[in-house]
């Protein structure tokens, strides 16, 4: 009886998997802290002072007038315990609302402040 339970939550999970995808199933099996609500800020970044893309990141959002909290996750504990359950891997990493942007990228930046409708209007300067 209990092989029976076993095979059957076990086929259960693989299903579930199919059917949601892996990630999202790996999301919802492992919940972590909603970090976004900890700061007013729509973005944060989580960065180094020597980052190259973390310098463009920053010119980035302050071109486009979008207000960021930045974590230096080499002087933060806070800052590196977050990037450390958000599985951050190279700098710099963002997250926007419950969305993880891992590394530089403008078009993700964006895209992400622009699906998330709890985040105020994003317009950029021309």
């Amino acid at each position: 009886m209990k092989r029976l339970i076993g095979w059957g939550l076990g086929l259960l999970l693989i299903s579930g998997a199919l059917f949601f995808g892996r990630q999202d199933l790996h999301a919802f099996l492992t919940q972590r802290p909603d970090f976004a609500a900890l700061h007013t800020e729509p973005v944060i970044m989580y960065g180094t002072s020597w980052c190259q893309f973390c310098k463009q990141a920053r010119t980035f959002l302050d071109s486009q007038g979008i207000a960021y909290y930045e974590y230096d996750i080499e002087a933060s504990v806070e800052g590196q315990q977050q990037y450390t359950v958000l599985n951050g891997r190279g700098t710099p990493v963002f997250l926007i609302g419950n969305q993880v942007i891992r590394g530089y990228n403008p078009a993700a930046i964006l895209a992400a402040l622009t699906e998330d409708e709890s985040i105020p209007a994003v317009t950029g300067a021309d």
